[in-house]
């Protein structure tokens, strides 16, 4: 049902990434002397500008990397806080009850370019105007714009003009959408780095001049645009009306990124690791946790038995989730009995031979929250496409709306980087014209609902998507993977991972292999709708796997061959270094030497 290829290999280095250019930046690092944290900054500044409808400078990222020297992996949190002003009472007063999906008012400090910088003073060797070099490039000299951008822009035209007129300056140069292939320049993203590179240039070592620049960012002209753009801006969103942002130069400057510890959970002869709670990461360890009851390496991984036992497991695992996940430093997560044996067991005592059409979160005394629902504002008033809503993936037609970015980086010496860049996406919010891009619209993720362990709160972080993944097999690091997708990162994911290590795919065919989702429970993005049951499955499922799974109450929604899911994945063999990306949008790029 699906072509068997094979993965990219090398044994200098391996990257795979979203888009090709970004790819091409990060093997030229490792092949002129970089490691992995040279290529991944590197090759993370350059999606920012290839593509801009899926990331930029005002988002946020999350990063995995771990040494062979070391025994564990380490998070880079890359994901801003709310603003101090940005209180549920302040969303109240406004007479919301959800935040808006786009606009000024869903912006929270953006995280990418500080995590960026952290990550490159530690663990690089590269000097900052090296690694800024190829983004500066592409954004002065242009680069071809791609058929998805182009897309977007165009759908976007209408309020660029109407309402958005500094992102219209940006993206309509000649008053209409640009063509896909079309070279596209954005010099004051080209200025804006050029300036960070010049100003944190002065005398030092190469690590000072790193620490200048995250200065510069955050309490320098980059904070300060960002604070008067939000303070003089009122931005059409969602809801139907204009509001100004709520922040500031200070919140800027209150916030850096910083290293965590992973969350982790071992299962056949891997550990997995992921970020904390403040991401969705540990649902993909949840899954786990479930799975491992059952044989899953008896499955046929296209046959209903398969995709029914994985849904299911995650229609429990997400509506944990839903219910106890948020920032811990706003109250205890109780991972610990959520990824227990016991607990996972009892779990497990719900999932039988019909599609469960219930939301049923664990039940944890002193934990969790009720979980949030919407309204459901949406579509009779406007259309939300047109709105730049959420972080939209791939629609019920196939065709790909543009979401988020996500890189894979492995080293010669074994070096290995998992990043998800996001947010700051064109389509979020106006262009501040100083700087040549958007804010992020993240807060969009939380609940105005205090008893939520999401709900929102001045200086916390929301409840991401974002949720790159890396392994460790026998002590060492194994593979870095993820892909972009929002509520689907995770599942996605999880689909790849139980293929390769059950299925004897490579990562080239776990890939390609046909892919599904769930959509049963809450969406994490405006307006944050359920639909109960539902079940998308690429074409290229056996017609009798589709079928039975109608049969057993599954609510099936056939798409597109081709058409779930942007992965990509490297991994570290042996001798040999090998790397995949996924066909699917025909936009992400493997490569190896």
């Amino acid at each position: 049902m699906f072509t068997t290829r094979p993965e990219i290999t090398g044994t200098f280095g391996v990257a795979a990434s979203t888009h090709w250019i970004a790819t091409g930046v990060a093997m030229s690092v490792l092949e002129r002397g970089g490691n992995a944290f040279d290529a991944a900054v590197a090759a993370g500044f350059t999606l920012q500008v290839v593509e801009p409808h899926l990331n930029g400078p005002g988002g946020e990222v999350p990063i995995l990397f771990a040494k062979p020297s070391e025994s564990k992996a380490t998070v880079v949190c890359g994901q801003g806080v709310a603003p101090a002003r940005a209180s549920i009472a302040e969303f109240q007063s406004l007479d919301l009850d959800l935040v808006p999906g786009t606009g000024l008012l869903a912006s929270v400090v953006p995280g990418a370019f500080d995590a960026w910088m952290l990550l490159l003073r530690d663990h690089g060797t590269w000097p900052l105007s090296d690694v800024l070099a190829p983004a500066i490039y592409y954004a002065e000299h242009g680069q071809p714009l791609l058929g998805t951008t182009a897309d977007v822009i165009g759908r976007m035209a209408a309020l660029f003009g109407k309402e958005w007129t500094t992102s219209a300056e940006l993206y309509l140069p000649l008053g209409v959408a640009p063509q896909a292939g079309a070279l596209f320049r954005n010099t004051a993203l080209a200025e804006t780095y050029k300036r960070i590179a010049k100003d944190s240039s002065g005398g030092g070592s190469r690590e000072s001049q790193i620490e200048n620049a995250r200065t510069l960012w955050r309490e320098g002209f980059i904070a300060e645009s960002i604070d008067q753009f939000c303070r003089t801006t009122e931005a059409m969103d969602t809801s139907g009306q204009r509001h100004a942002g709520l922040l500031t130069g200070d919140d800027m400057a209150a916030w850096s990124a910083t290293y965590e510890d992973t969350v982790t959970f071992d299962y056949a002869d891997m550990t997995i690791c992921k970020t904390g709670p403040w991401g969705q990461g540990p649902v993909f360890l949840q899954q786990l946790a479930l799975l491992s009851g059952f044989d899953i390496a008896a499955m046929d991984p296209l046959g209903p038995d398969f995709v029914h036992t994985v849904v299911e497991s995650a229609k429990l695992a997400f509506a944990d989730r839903e219910a106890f996940y948020g920032d811990p430093k706003f109250g205890e997560i109780p991972l610990n009995v959520l990824l227990s044996e016991d607990y996972s067991d009892s779990r497990r005592t719900l999932i039988n031979t019909t599609a469960s059409l219930d939301l049923r979160p664990g039940q944890l005394d002193g934990y969790g929250g009720p979980i949030g629902s919407s309204k459901a504002h949406s579509s009779e008033t406007m259309d939300l496409g047109e709105f730049g809503v959420g972080e939209p993936t791939v629609a019920k037609s196939g065709v790909t709306r543009g979401d988020t970015c996500h890189l894979d980086v492995i080293d010669r010496h074994g070096n290995v980087v998992s990043a998800t860049p996001s947010g700051g996406w064109l389509q979020g919010s106006p262009a501040i014209p100083a700087l040549g891009f958007c804010l992020n619209t993240r807060a969009q993720m939380f609940w105005l609902d205090d008893s939520s362990p999401n709900g929102l709160a001045p200086g916390k972080r929301p409840r991401t998507t974002l949720t790159p993944s890396l392994a460790f097999r026998d002590g060492t690091p194994y593979m870095a993977f993820g892909t972009p997708g929002g509520d689907q990162q995770d599942q996605w994911s999880l689909t790849f991972f139980l293929r390769h290590v059950h299925h004897g795919m490579n990562l080239q065919e776990a890939i390609d292999a046909p892919a599904f989702h769930s959509e049963h429970w809450p969406n994490s993005f405006y307006p944050r709708q359920a639909q109960p049951g539902r079940l998308v499955m690429e074409d290229r499922f056996p017609t009798k796997t589709i079928t039975a799974l109608k049969q057993r109450g599954h609510e099936v929604v056939e798409g597109p061959d081709w058409s779930e899911g942007r992965l990509s994945a490297c991994a570290a063999d042996g001798d040999f270094l090998r790397a995949a990306a996924n066909p699917r949008g025909m936009q992400g790029y493997a490569a190896g030497r």
